[in-house]
C-alpha cells in the first residue's frame, strides 16, 4: 500500500479527532444548521480544504439528511467591525443552542490554526430557525455584518416525517408541512438571500444545494421527502441563468451515507445500492460543484452503483428541451479553412478478394469525378479507423452470393470510418457547408478524398482521431449494450479483448451505468490501461486462466458478456454466462485469419445450453443500426468532452494512406492498445491542432 501522504494524514488525524468530540451528540430527525465563510477584502476565492473538508464532513457525517447546512466565504463588501487576517470565517446558525455551540466551538479550534490572532472569531453561532424568514435574513445580515460579504452557500436542508401523508389525519403543521417548510421552502429563500447579496457585492459566488437521490427516483417511504427533495433538484437546475451574473448554483444527490438515517434504511436496500457511500466521495462531489466554474444548473448523482454522475446526461437532456433553430446550424457552421478540391487524389481500392489485405489491395491515383452530383458531398479525409473487420470485407464476406458473385463487387473502396472537412457540396445540399466537420460510416475511408451522399454525414464539433474511435468501435459498445445487452445497472459485465478499440468503450459503458466489470487482455500495458479506465477486475490470460478466475471469483456467472472474439473464447463465454444472461456477439477476430479466411464454426451443444438457463446470444452488426448513429455519436462526444469517458488511442504512427496496411496488420498482430488510426494528411492535421 502506498504511503499516506502529509496532507492526507493531516485530514484523517483532524477527521479522527471530530469523530471523537462529535461521538456521543444525540441527533433528532431533525437538524438546521448554517456554516458561513468569510475572506479578507481584495483575496482571490481560495478555500482551505482542510478546514472546509472538516466542518463539511462533520455536517455530513452527523445528519446528512436532516438538517440544512450552509456555507458562505466572505470578500468583505459592506464595513466590518474590525479588520480580516487572510482566511475562512465561518457562521453557524441551529435551531439547538447546545449542538450548534458545540460545532461553532469545534470550527473556532481549527480555524485558530490559520488566523489565531485575529479580533475577529473564525466561527460564530447563531440560534435560529430557517423556516422562520425573518429569522433567517437576519442571520445572513449578522453574517455580512461581521465579515464584509459572501462568496460560497451550501444548503443542505432535511426533515423526515414518521408518519406517512396518506395516514397523517393532523393539520401537517409539525409533520410534513414542517418537511416542506424546512426541505425546500428554507432552501428557497436561502438561495434567495445568498444570491442577492452576491449581485449586491460584484463578485463571483457558488451555491450548493444538497438534495438527495430521493429527488431523483420516488421513495415510497416518505413521499413527502422524495416531493421536496426533487423541488430543491429543479429548482436549483432553473437557476443556471444566474451565471451570467457570476453566480453558479449547483445540487448534489448522494445515496445513503452510514448516519442515523442511513441506519434506519433496509439493509437489503443498501445491499442492492452496493453498500453506503464513504464521507470522501460527498466531500469529493461537493469540492467538484464549489470549484469547477463550468458548472451551473448541475445535478450531481453520487453513488456505489454509478460513481459520480451528472443527471441528466445531454442525451437525456435532448429528449425533452427545445433547441432553437440557431443552435442546430451551429453544427454546420463553417469553422475550418477552405480546401483546395484536387484534380487528383489517391486511394485504397481492393482489386482481388482476400482476408491479406496487403494483397487484396493497391493505392490507386484517381481523377475526380466533375460535376458532382446534387446531392453528395467530398469530404477531405483527415483521420481513417481501422478495424479487425477490414480483412473480412477484403475476402468478399460482406457480399451475399457466392464467390463468384463476390468478386463481381471488384474493384472496390475500402475503410469503413473516417472524420474529416467538407470541401465541397452538390447543388442541393443544405444542411451542410462548405468547412464543416463531419464523421462518415460509408465504404471508402481510406482516402485522401472521398464523395458520399450528403445524408450520410455525421457533423461533429471537430474530425480529430478520438472521434474516429467513437464511429465503428464507440457505437457498436454504446447500441449493442443498449438493444441486445438490454444493459441496466448492478449487474456482472464480462468484455473480452478488453484493451482493444470497441472493448475500452464497452468496459466504461458499463462502469458508468452502475455495473461490475470484468474484462480480459493480454499483457501487462493492456491490464494497466482497463485498471486506469475503472474496471473492477482485469484478467490477464498470459498470468491466469481465465476459465479458472470466472469459476472461483464469479461462479453466478456475468449477466452481460460483450464477446469479439470468437472461438474457444465464445465457448468459455457461453459456460460463464448466467442464467437469463445475454451474450453479445460483435465479431470474432480469432477466426478472421486463419489459413483458408475466415471459416464458420459448429457449436454443438448451443440450443440446449442457452435453452436451460433462459439465455440469450445476440448478434449485433452495426450497420443495421444506422438510424441510432448520430443519437449515440452525440452522447459519446458528450462524455468525452466532459471528461467522463476517456478515448484510447494506440501510441503507434501510421501517417498517409500509404501506411493503411501496415496499421491492418498490426491491429491483427495483437499488439494493439487502444484504437488504431491513420492520420491520412498530417500536415492538416497540424493545421486543426492550431485552432
Amino acid at each position: 500500500m502506498a504511503s499516506m501522504s502529509r496532507s492526507e494524514s493531516r485530514r484523517r488525524q483532524r477527521w479522527e479527532r471530530t469523530k471523537a468530540r462529535v461521538g456521543g451528540e444525540d441527533q433528532g430527525d431533525e437538524r438546521k444548521r448554517w456554516l458561513s465563510i468569510g475572506k479578507r477584502k481584495g483575496e482571490r476565492l481560495d478555500l482551505e480544504p482542510d478546514l472546509l473538508e472538516l466542518y463539511f464532513r462533520f455536517s455530513v457525517c452527523a445528519t446528512i439528511f436532516f438538517r440544512e447546512v450552509t456555507v458562505h466565504c466572505a470578500a468583505p463588501h459592506h464595513p466590518t467591525p474590525h479588520p480580516l487576517p487572510k482566511g475562512l470565517f465561518v457562521t453557524i446558525v441551529d435551531f439547538s443552542e447546545e449542538n450548534g455551540g458545540q460545532v461553532a466551538s469545534l470550527v473556532q479550534k481549527e480555524g485558530n490554526q490559520f488566523h489565531g490572532d485575529s479580533k475577529v472569531p473564525s466561527a460564530i453561532f447563531i440560534k435560529c430557525d430557517v423556516t422562520d424568514a425573518d429569522a433567517l435574513a437576519a442571520a445572513f445580515g449578522k453574517h455580512v455584518h461581521m465579515y464584509g460579504g459572501l462568496d460560497v452557500c451550501i444548503n443542505c436542508a432535511g426533515f423526515i416525517s414518521k408518519s406517512l401523508v396518506y395516514d397523517d389525519t393532523s393539520n401537517g403543521i409539525n409533520t410534513w408541512r414542517r418537511s416542506i417548510n424546512v426541505n425546500l421552502v428554507a432552501v428557497i429563500d436561502g438561495t434567495r438571500i445568498a444570491t442577492q447579496i452576491m449581485r449586491a457585492q460584484k463578485k463571483p459566488g457558488a451555491i450548493l444545494n444538497i438534495g438527495s437521490v430521493a429527488g431523483l427516483y420516488p421513495m415510497h417511504y416518505e413521499p413527502i421527502y422524495s416531493g421536496t427533495k426533487g423541488g430543491v433538484v429543479m429548482f436549483t437546475r432553473s437557476l443556471a441563468p444566474l451565471k451570467r451574473h457570476g453566480i453558479r448554483v449547483n445540487v448534489l444527490c448522494p445515496e445513503f451515507v452510514e448516519t442515523n438515517m442511513g441506519g434506519q434504511v433496509s439493509r437489503v436496500l443498501i445491499d442492492a445500492l452496493g453498500g453506503f457511500l464513504k464521507m470522501e466521495d460527498v466531500v469529493t462531489g461537493a469540492f467538484e460543484l464549489i470549484e469547477d466554474v463550468s458548472k451551473a444548473g448541475a445535478c450531481l448523482w453520487i453513488s456505489k452503483r454509478r460513481g459520480m454522475v451528472y443527471w441528466p446526461t445531454s442525451e437525456e437532456e435532448k429528449s425533452y428541451l427545445v433547441y432553437s433553430s440557431k443552435s442546430k446550424k451551429t453544427l454546420t457552421k463553417n469553422v475550418f479553412p477552405s480546401i483546395q478540391t484536387p484534380e487528383f487524389f489517391e486511394k485504397i481500392v481492393a482489386h482481388t478478394l482476400s482476408h491479406n489485405f496487403r494483397n487484396a489491395t493497391r493505392i490507386d491515383r484517381v481523377r475526380l469525378r466533375l460535376p458532382m452530383k446534387p446531392h453528395s458531398a467530398l469530404v477531405k479525409i483527415i483521420y481513417a479507423g481501422v478495424n479487425a473487420s477490414d480483412v473480412n470485407f477484403t475476402s468478399g464476406r460482406y457480399f451475399s452470393g457466392n464467390a463468384k458473385e463476390a468478386s463481381a463487387h471488384l474493384p472496390f473502396d475500402v475503410g469503413f470510418e473516417a472524420v474529416g472537412i467538407v470541401a465541397s457540396v452538390g447543388d442541393s445540399v443544405k444542411h451542410i457547408k462548405v468547412g464543416t466537420a463531419v464523421a462518415l460510416m460509408t465504404f471508402g475511408g481510406y482516402a485522401e478524398f472521398t464523395l458520399v451522399p450528403a445524408k450520410n454525414l455525421l457533423p461533429v464539433p471537430r474530425p480529430d482521431p478520438e472521434v474516429v474511435a467513437m464511429l465503428t468501435s464507440g457505437l457498436t459498445a454504446s447500441i449493442s449494450l443498449e438493444k441486445s445487452g438490454q444493459m441496466t445497472s448492478g449487474q456482472v459485465v464480462l468484455v473480452t479483448a478488453a484493451a482493444g478499440g470497441t472493448g475500452q468503450f464497452a468496459v466504461q459503458l458499463a462502469k458508468l451505468a452502475g455495473n461490475k466489470v470484468v474484462a480480459t487482455c493480454g499483457g501487462a500495458s493492456k491490464a494497466a490501461l482497463l485498471a486506469s479506465l475503472g474496471v473492477d477486475r482485469v484478467i490477464n490470460y498470459q498470468h491466469e486462466k481465465i476459465k479458472d478466475v470466472l469459476k472461483k471469483e464469479f461462479p453466478r456467472g456475468a449477466d452481460i458478456i460483450y464477446e469479439s472474439v470468437g472461438g474457444d473464447m465464445f465457448d468459455l463465454c457461453l459456460n460463464a454466462l448466467a442464467v437469463h444472461g445475454r451474450l453479445i456477439v460483435i465479431g470474432m477476430i480469432s477466426q478472421y485469419q486463419a489459413d483458408d479466411g475466415w471459416m464458420p464454426r459448429n457449436y454443438n451443444g448451443l440450443c440446449e445450453k442457452v435453452l436451460g438457463k433462459s439465455q440469450t446470444v445476440a448478434g449485433f452488426f452495426l450497420i443495421q443500426y444506422a438510424d441510432l448513429w448520430q443519437k449515440h455519436l452525440d452522447k459519446l462526444f458528450d462524455l468525452y468532452a466532459s471528461r467522463t469517458l476517456k478515448v484510447c488511442l494506440d501510441p503507434k504512427k501510421f501517417i498517409g494512406v500509404a501506411s493503411v496496411a501496415d496499421a491492418v496488420e498490426y491491429l491483427h498482430s495483437g499488439k494493439s492498445v487502444g484504437k488504431v488510426v491513420v492520420c491520412i494528411d498530417p500536415a492538416y492535421s497540424q493545421t486543426l491542432a492550431k485552432l
